[in-house]
């Protein structure tokens, strides 16, 4: 594996300051917030600096019921080529359920979701990392991810699934140690007996982050500093191998340059440190599984899809939670959907809250409780305004007509025209079509 070194994720908000890091060897940037004719100039320098640029996806849904989208896998091999990537990265998640295995409305959680780890579940998940496999053009890489709360009757651990993964697939894996942590807390997990299962020889790279504990649940906000049990299980695992590359993740509330500087100087110190350790022993091999023929995993796939459309109807749209999950737990999962929902909105559509002000969050949240996301962000904040106005809300005039002036705006095919001829033309089109009423 390609040796990377130490690394940060690319975000607009401290591009300046990563492109003045001068022993910042590598950078992750989320696939899906790029556009491959319009590379962000900042990208283009370090690129031109010799600086690798690594995309990581976060809509695949590998762990879901579906195979993976053709539109989606050739949107990522895209930006791959793009960028020049030595390599691509994704989850061990799902991302959506229902559609037509469900025969139920298709849900989108806005949010990376645990697979289960059963037989069904890996069968399924290593069929789609071969069919990703074949369709991008560098190796791929797949994250383990922080989970709020379990599954229940789960048949193996993280990382006995992982083990088995990266032996039936050959897929490397990109080794979160924060997540690690996230489900030691959440979910009573060991990440060193995780750390010990794994195959080691797999190991792409590993990330570094932040979070925060409220009430006895620990979140992956990556908007707070590396705390320490992060960077000891980042010891652990440099104990045992010396991982290609690690990458501290930041994504919002980002401290000064020099903070950034501070935990990449943490995280550097950490791998000194634990290459001088005493290796930890590892753990036995297991058997190879034999994988199953593609035509026989439908079965697999209609019982996993009805179990991730179950789950995800309870977090998103209010049904009751399925048998044997911590109700409570869910209940946490689905509040932090929708405070998630609100905030991705905000920053796709930036003029609601101008707009709404104080109002926007009550409202957004409101409406997130009524309405599950079928699309993705935009065509939420399109949804949210169109049902504002339907409910003729918020109270004032002036407010609901600049709503109004936003979501014409926005919901055509085009751009509206600013000439007042044309815009003249088009309103008296939508009046003849609109139906005569009956008295």
């Amino acid at each position: 594996m390609e040796r990377l070194g130490t690394g940060i994720g690319w975000r607009p908000e401290i591009a300046d300051a990563v492109e003045r890091m001068p022993d910042v060897d590598w950078v992750e940037v989320v696939a899906e917030n790029l556009c491959p004719g319009h590379l962000p100039a900042s990208l283009r320098r370090l690129r031109e600096r010799g600086v690798t640029v690594i995309p990581h996806g976060v809509s695949l849904g590998l762990g879901g019921a579906d195979r993976p989208d053709e539109g989606r896998l050739a949107a990522l091999a895209e930006r791959v080529e793009t960028l020049g990537a030595p390599l691509v990265t994704e989850h061990i998640a799902f991302v959506r359920a229902g559609g037509p295995l469900t025969a139920s409305p298709r849900l989108e959680a806005g949010h990376l979701l645990p697979v289960p780890r059963t037989r069904d579940a890996l069968d399924v998940l290593c069929e789609n990392i071969r069919i990703a496999q074949d369709a991008l053009p560098v190796p791929l890489a797949v994250e383990n991810i922080a989970a709020l709360f379990s599954w229940p009757d789960e048949e193996m651990t993280e990382g006995q699934f992982l083990y088995e993964l990266a032996d039936r697939t050959g897929v490397r894996l990109l080794v979160d140690v924060a997540n690690l942590h996230t489900n030691h807390v959440n979910r009573g997990e060991d990440p060193a007996a995780a750390l010990a299962a794994l195959p080691l020889e797999a190991i792409a790279y590993v990330h570094v982050a932040g979070g925060f504990e409220r009430d006895g649940v620990w979140h992956d906000s990556h908007a707070h500093p590396v705390p320490r049990p992060v960077l000891d299980i980042l010891a652990d695992l440099a104990a045992r191998v010396a991982p290609p590359g690690v990458l501290l993740e930041r994504d919002e509330n980002f401290p000064e340059p020099g903070e950034l500087a501070r935990e990449l100087g943490a995280i550097r110190d950490v791998l000194e440190k634990g290459r001088a350790a005493p290796a930890g022993r590892p753990a036995p091999a297991p058997a190879a599984a034999v994988s199953p023929v593609a035509e026989h995993l439908d079965p697999a796939r209609q019982r996993l899809a009805l179990a991730e459309a179950a789950l995800l109807s309870a977090l998103v749209a209010g049904t009751p939670a399925p048998e044997g999950f911590d109700r409570v737990r869910l209940g946490v999962q689905a509040r932090a959907l929708a405070r998630k929902r609100a905030d991705v909105v905000a920053k796709v559509a930036p003029e609601l809250p101008e707009i709404l002000g104080d109002e926007y969050r009550p409202l957004f949240l409101g409406h997130a409780q009524r309405r599950p996301m079928t699309g993705g962000y935009r065509r939420d904040a399109l949804d949210f305004v169109a049902d504002l106005l339907l409910a003729g809300r918020p109270a004032d005039g002036r407010t609901r007509r600049a709503l109004r002036e936003w979501w014409l705006e926005r919901s055509g095919p085009a751009p509206r025209s600013a000439r007042p001829g044309v815009r003249l033309a088009r309103a008296t089109r939508q009046a003849l079509r609109r139906p005569l009423s009956r008295h």
